[in-house]
């Protein structure tokens, strides 16, 4: 308060203060308190003045109570300070520990207490508890007087109940589904199972991410006119759930129409620039299509030297034919330049492997459209928790500066795993993974893995931009060794390998990567019956056995839609590969391999069908082929047979059966996925499938050909078509993705061995 006649009757009174003295306090000093005031000493001040003064001084929050106390040319400031806090406490908090909640109150022990700061953590715990599901935790500040004037600082925490979602509805969805639009969005329904199979809890920021989700979702499928109009949120009278609620106007579904070029700009030819344009009619016309037109665009106006040349998108609808026909505009640019780029918040990634992330450079012409891909390609990268760019006015209106802002995130992960196979049984792996190795965006990964019957340990380092180009440098090393024991061969392999690898881009969904590898392969088998002479097929495997060094080069060229093609429901994958073996070393063959798919969505998106084909043929110039350099479909390329379950078998003297592989296979297999209808936190799919196919051919021929009924020293090989059909049960389980496959061979040789039933897990906690 101000005493002394500072008030409404002295609205025209002066002060003028000479001698400023401080009283009652012994934490901060009066030169401090003073400076709080901003009183210049021997200056004629107003009341109004003194009083904003004062309110300067009572508004740090480092004061109970504070009195100005003019006295002629004399100004006696008291204050009664604030404590200082010994211990900031939280009590009654289980859910979320001391650890979790530490960083969100800014009260610290030896600052000074304020009550404002106080209330202000006191909701900052409640909003963490918000985002954790319980809208109904209430917090209380509490203070503890202690000796010396000290006070320690306790927030009493009432947890309360948790808050699920009850229900996630859809207003105005025509073309799909609410189950579809569920697998859409972050946000998850709860149910009976919901606390075992962990479904989400409410969450307010989330909820306002989904809506951003639906948004794009039908973007992304040709909605143009899409409109997500609200996000409503209903909680129940006990605030222990929540009913959300999702408004959209869905508008028609376009496809690309007629896109022609137009210039506006004097000079310029169109042709060129409409010669650069990939033909896109007839798809769905989104986003990405259009930014990938405007692209190519611009990209020819660079080329020849047009440097601010931009491609203006100017839409017209055809609503009756569902298309939308698009007029790029060339016109001329703001001469912008990039003066720099500026980038802050990383602290581990280095500033290269974010500006790498840029197609410009300084000097360059700044282009709004590659800003944003930018800003899309960093964000992209896993590396950060937020990325901010955004370009601003550098040292004249003609330069820019693009100041890049990031918060970085944890990128490496250490794992230990369980996994599970029908053949294999039960075996564990240790992984240690980290995607930013050293902060120069590099990916390391370090694997140790063990089966009954099986070891590896492996290591690779990939460098994404080698010579800072889109050309990723690939090195691997690994140790493995497995035996096969079971019913169906026996044999054993103990490899070491080293591979470098390059991979670049060759078209907007093409790769191609070169390679060469270097291994050791030894081939242990048990041993030969006495007298050999009698077992032509165990003596013949023997003759595999002994190590042998391969050095082969290859290449891999892929091409595939379905993860970022124009079609979200539709995709199609091709792949073909050779391997050379021969350029020193003990072997020499050529393998091939070659595999094409395509899935699509149907019935609003809740059916996915599926249908892939997969080949692959080697021919050796080294001998007869070893049993390792043959193919062999495993229970995952072939439902329904055990590995080495099919194709070429040979017999020895004792009946003992031996797969071999062959040196062809082909295998078509066709797959439908559906809801089985269940409530959506089992997060239970269920599938048909069907599988046909043989794998077949040996160089030479390990014995005699095999008669019925009396299989011993003899071999079976032919090209048999193989079947099987069945029904697959995919479960997102809290231990992992589970997919349980039961089988019947519909078409099988004598001497082949089924499965009729097969598990996978593979997880990480």
């Amino acid at each position: 308060m101000i005493s002394a006649g500072v008030g409404t009757s002295a609205g025209a009174q002066t002060y003028q203060f000479s001698t400023i003295q401080v009283d009652g306090n012994a934490l901060i000093d009066d030169d401090t308190i003073v400076s709080f005031a901003r009183i210049v000493r021997n200056r004629s001040m107003s009341a109004s003045e003194l009083n904003a003064a004062y309110q300067r001084v009572a508004g740090t929050g480092f004061f109970r109570q504070v009195d100005f106390t003019p006295s002629g040319n004399r100004l006696v400031i008291n204050v009664q300070e604030y404590p200082l806090i010994g211990q900031v406490a939280f009590e009654g908090n289980r859910r979320l520990d001391d650890d979790r909640l530490r960083p969100v109150v800014t009260s610290r022990s030896g600052g000074v207490y304020s009550p404002a700061t106080a209330e202000a953590d006191a909701n900052a715990i409640a909003e963490a508890y918000a985002d954790a599901g319980r809208l109904s935790a209430r917090v209380t500040p509490r203070l503890i007087e202690r000796a010396g004037g000290r006070v320690d600082l306790a927030f009493e925490i009432e947890e309360g109940a948790v808050v699920e979602i009850e229900r996630i509805s859809f207003v105005g969805n025509r073309s799909f589904s609410p189950r579809r639009l569920r697998n859409a969005v972050a946000s998850a329904q709860a149910g009976r199972l919901s606390t075992f199979f962990r479904a989400d809890n409410y969450n307010e920021a989330r909820v306002a991410s989904d809506r951003q989700s639906l948004q794009d979702f039908y973007l992304s499928r040709g909605y143009l006119d899409v409109q997500v109009l609200s996000g409503v949120t209903e909680l129940a009278r006990e605030r222990d759930g929540a009913y959300v609620t999702f408004t959209i106007r869905e508008g028609q579904q376009y496809r690309v129409g007629n896109v022609r070029v137009v210039s506006e700009i004097g000079g310029i030819d169109p042709a060129a620039y409409q010669a650069g344009l990939t033909d896109r009619t007839g798809v769905l016309f989104t986003p990405t299509v259009l930014e990938n037109m405007i692209q190519q665009a611009e990209e020819v106006g660079y080329e020849s030297g047009q440097r601010f040349v931009r491609a203006e998108p100017r839409l017209t609808r055809n609503e009756r034919t569902g298309t939308i026909d698009v007029e790029l505009a060339l016109v001329r640019g703001d001469r912008v330049f990039i003066e720099r780029i500026d980038i802050q918040g990383n602290v581990t990634t280095q500033d290269r492997v974010i500006r790498r992330q840029f197609d410009v450079a300084e000097g360059d012409p700044l282009n709004p459209r590659e800003i944003r891909e930018a800003a899309a390609r960093i964000r992209a990268l896993g590396y950060f928790s937020d990325v901010q760019v955004n370009p601003t006015q550098g040292s004249n209106p003609e330069q820019a500066v693009v100041d890049v802002r990031v918060d970085e995130t944890t990128t490496g992960s250490l794992g230990f795993g369980l996994s599970y196979g029908a053949s294999d049984g039960i075996g564990g792996n240790i992984t240690y993974n980290e995607t930013n190795f050293l902060g120069r965006g590099q990916s390391l990964n370090l694997t140790f893995s063990t089966v009954s019957n099986a070891q590896s340990l492996s290591m690779s380092l990939t460098e994404p931009a080698l010579l800072g180009r889109n050309l990723a440098l690939g090195l691997s090393l690994g140790l493995s060794t497995a035996t096969s024991n079971g019913s169906s061969t026996q044999f054993g392999t103990r490899v070491v390998q080293f591979s470098p690898s390059l991979t670049f881009p060759v078209s907007e969904y093409g790769r191609l990567g070169v390679r060469m590898s270097l291994s050791s392969n030894e081939i242990t088998v048990g041993p030969i019956p006495t007298p050999a002479s009698d077992d032509t097929v165990a003596t013949r495997i023997r003759r595999d056995a002994g190590r042998a060094i391969t050095s082969s080069v290859g290449y891999t060229y892929s091409f595939d839609t379905r993860s970022n093609g124009t079609d979200p429901d539709r995709g199609f994958v091709f792949r073909f590969s050779q391997d050379i073996a021969g350029l020193g070393g003990d072997r020499r063959w050529l393998r091939s391999t070659l595999m094409t798919g395509y899935e699509r969505r149907i019935a609003n998106g809740d059916v996915t069908l599926r249908a892939e084909f997969e080949a692959g043929a080697v021919f050796h110039e080294s001998g007869a082929s070893r049993i390792n350099e043959r193919f062999v479909l495993t229970s995952e390329q072939f439902r329904g047979f055990d590995s080495y379950g099919m194709g070429p078998v040979a017999y020895s003297a004792n009946g003992t059966r031996n797969g071999l592989g062959g040196n062809f296979f082909a295998v078509a297999r066709f797959e439908a996925e559906f809801p089985l209808g269940l409530p959506q936190e089992y997060n239970m799919h269920g599938g048909l499938f069907l599988d046909v196919g043989s794998v077949w051919g040996v160089d030479e021929l390990y014995a005699a050909a095999c008669t019925p009924g009396a299989e011993t020293n003899c071999a079976y090989s032919d090209r048999a078509l193989r079947a099987a059909a069945g029904f697959s049960l995919f479960w997102g389980s809290p231990l992992g993705p589970l997919r349980f496959n039961f089988a019947v061979p519909l078409m099988e040789e004598d001497y082949d061995r089924s499965r009729r039933f097969d598990l996978s897990l593979a997880t990480r906690f």
